[in-house]
């Protein structure tokens, strides 16, 4: 397994209103930002990065309030503020057109960039996620934490958005996981979730401004945003293809990385080459 320290990047750190965003460049190309989810920080991507930098630079960043990243007035993440420090982030690198490969969280920042500013956007990939979506098929976050089965996993010392198949087969994976989720901070995690669920007010037809080409990338077995909800946000207007893999759970970036990697890989060329 790669030491995620050892992966060869040049760090720094962005001023941004209240607080700062703690960020990674890497590789040389057209630009890949990739914005994690709420189990994970900058750290996470650290069997992306390393791949995806052969062709592409790598932009990598932690969201406001996951170390190394602070928000100075709450002292934990502000979902309202993440497609704010985006821009702010690719106006200071002076990126003025980027691909997005965001997981589970990472699509709330994704699609509200994407709604603002759809010609900054080449390409967009949501990995267990529906973003900002608003639809009545779709669960709330902070109701995840009463589905039976997550209480289940939480209960046998599994990370739900790790999974119970990473956990069995790959404990050194799972932890690893778990290790990268603690060290964002001791914030309270239901209350951004309940600030994610406030966020989903995007209407399906809200979405035809997104004008790229989008991959929604989602694990058979994830318990956290299933296969079906993932059919929601392709059952819209979107130019979306969705791909469903198995013996994954909700990260598959992480679980199945291999596999993730060469999914994504085809999908930024097709974008590139077909718009």
């Amino acid at each position: 397994m790669t030491d995620p320290a050892a992966v060869p990047v040049n760090g720094a750190s962005l001023a941004v209103a209240d607080g700062s965003l703690h960020y990674t460049l890497s590789g040389h190309g057209p630009v890949v930002v990739f914005a994690h989810g709420l189990g994970g920080n900058h750290r996470s991507w650290w069997q992306q990065v390393p791949y995806f930098a052969q062709r592409y630079t790598c932009l990598n960043f932690s969201h406001r309030g996951f170390a190394p990243s602070r928000d100075d007035v709450t002292g934990q993440p502000s979902p309202q503020r993440f497609a704010d420090d985006l821009t702010r982030l690719l106006d200071h690198l002076d990126f003025e057109r980027v691909s997005i490969v965001a997981q589970s969280m990472g699509g709330w920042t994704a699609m509200e960039f994407a709604l603002r500013a759809p010609d900054r956007l080449t390409s967009l990939v949501l990995s267990g996620s529906t973003g900002t979506l608003r639809h009545p098929g779709l669960a709330s976050l902070g109701a995840t934490g009463g589905d039976p089965t997550i209480r289940r996993l939480r209960a046998r010392g599994v990370h739900p958005a790790a999974g119970e198949r990473m956990a069995r087969e790959q404990p050194e994976l799972h932890r690893l996981f778990a290790d990268i989720d603690r060290s964002s901070g001791e914030w309270d995690r239901d209350a951004v979730r309940a600030a994610l669920d406030a966020m989903r007010v995007r209407d399906p037809d809200e979405l035809r401004a997104v004008r790229c080409p989008v991959l929604a990338l989602v694990g058979a077995e994830d318990v956290v945003c299933p296969p079906a909800n993932v059919e929601i946000l392709a059952s819209g207007p979107l130019r979306v293809s969705v791909t469903t893999v198995p013996r994954a759970g909700h990260s598959v970036y992480f679980e199945r990385s291999a596999k993730f990697n060469e999914i994504v890989r085809n999908f930024l060329r097709d974008a590139e080459v077909n718009g």
